[in-house]
């Protein structure tokens, strides 16, 4: 008889730790958010930090306050292999919710695999922030079928409509600068990687710019992976353009900015170049690369709100680099927390619909979603800002010091500059 109440006991004890912790080894009062990403490249690990950073934060001061109980964040790093081939992130996400049994996804960076981790996360109902693809497929699907895509939401970056845009106001900046200092008119090269998220942007940008006086020569798509890219740098130098405008997100970004100063292509460089966007930059195109130009979300000295700051300074003591807009895990998370709060429950419908109302003050804007969970762009809104490699420094470059879009103004805005080479080769012609 005591042999039996000894396993009786026992039993006892088994089911009130697994009542407790839950399946796949979950802590009562714990929310766990899976963090996805290419945890061996830049982009992942920025996703990692910036959620990282977040969730300390947040569970120092207490945690997520659902009704009368306190909940601690609790992260799992799901790396997606996204940059080597975009169809692991299916797989990486199904596993981290039906394995890791994960609350909630952000991140991601190449479009293809967000539009994969985004059919997952609908087929569970769960909740997936997108903080790096610009892909407006994923928000296009929200308005095409509302019930089975409403629980996706794009934090960062801004989709590529807007984003188009953003390069179009870069490329009007930098064409001023070649009319009023080399007195010529532009010709511009597009220098786009072969992916679904600059489609768009490639389209826009031949139907817009012609009209606005930039003649375009030439479009030429390398790889997203692509190590060399001499032959198309050297095929723009004889097209006779005087501007790049570059749409790369993956590791071609490197020998490209690396190739472009060391051949000297008399073409100035702007656009979006994701790999430029880092403090390693420099190091890994082996000190090239100087006045490349591109699209960002941080830059240090640039502040945008209150917040901004404080979340550098903490980001780089903590980390020791520069916060790039996959690092916008930080917003999401707080985002996350605030719609959490007001719904106070943890029932996804609920959250998503506290999420629609989200009107939030984050590091990089005011953050507020449009009807198909778009983080909206603009004036009083998320902005991103310019950025331009300096004799080794990144500096924010745009909106203009002037304030002359729409009154936008951040201090710590500088001058954008010709590359030397580039005013070099033009006045000697």
């Amino acid at each position: 008889m005591k042999i039996i109440s000894k396993v009786v006991v026992i039993l006892l004890l088994a089911s009130l730790i697994i009542g407790v912790g839950g399946c796949g080894g979950k802590a009562a009062n714990e929310i766990k958010i899976g963090v996805i990403g290419p945890m061996q490249f830049e982009m992942g690990k920025q996703h990692w930090e910036g959620a990282t950073l977040a969730a300390d934060e947040i569970n120092a001061a207490g945690g997520v306050k659902v009704g009368n109980e306190s909940y601690q964040i609790k992260l799992v790093q799901v790396d997606s292999n996204e940059l080597v081939s975009p169809a692991d992130a299916a797989s990486a996400a199904e596993r981290a919710i039906t394995d890791d049994k994960v609350d909630f996804l952000v991140g991601t960076i190449r479009s293809e695999a967000a539009l994969a981790v985004q059919e997952v996360a609908m087929d569970h109902q769960k909740i997936f922030m997108s903080c790096g693809s610009s892909e407006t497929k994923l928000s296009d699907n929200v308005a095409a079928n509302y019930d089975r895509y409403k629980y996706w939401f794009r934090v960062t970056p801004v989709n590529n409509n807007y984003l188009a845009q953003l390069n179009f106001l870069l490329v009007g900046m930098v064409a001023q600068k070649i009319g009023a200092q080399l007195k010529m008119a532009p010709k511009l090269a597009i220098m786009a990687e072969k992916a679904s998220w600059t489609e768009a942007i490639i389209a826009a940008a031949q139907q817009y710019l012609p009209p606005q006086g930039i003649q375009i020569v030439g479009v030429w798509q390398p790889s997203a992976e692509a190590t060399d890219v001499t032959a198309e740098l050297q095929a723009i130098k004889d097209s006779g353009a005087n501007m790049i405008m570059t749409a790369l997100s993956g590791t071609v970004g490197i020998p490209y900015a690396r190739e472009w100063e060391e051949l000297q292509i008399p073409a100035a460089s702007v656009g979006i170049n994701v790999m430029a966007q880092s403090d390693d930059f420099f190091t890994n195109t082996g000190g090239y690369g100087n006045y490349e130009t591109t699209l960002n979300t941080y830059a240090r000295g640039v502040e945008y709100t209150n917040k901004t700051a404080p979340f550098m300074n903490a980001f780089i003591a903590k980390m020791g680099e520069t916060p790039t807009y996959n690092a916008g895990t930080y917003d999401a998370l707080y985002i996350l927390k605030g719609a959490i709060e007001r719904a106070g429950s943890l029932n996804e419908d609920e959250i998503v619909s506290e999420l629609e109302k989200t009107d939030y003050v984050g590091t990089a804007g005011r953050v507020v979603f449009d009807a198909n969970h778009d983080v909206k762009w603009g004036p009083g809104y998320v902005t991103a800002v310019g950025v331009q490699w300096q004799n080794g420094e990144l500096k924010g470059i745009w909106p203009p010091a002037d304030g002359s879009w729409y009154g936008v103004k951040y201090a710590g805005i500088v001058d954008y500059q010709l590359p030397p080479w580039v005013v070099s080769y033009w006045t000697q012609q």
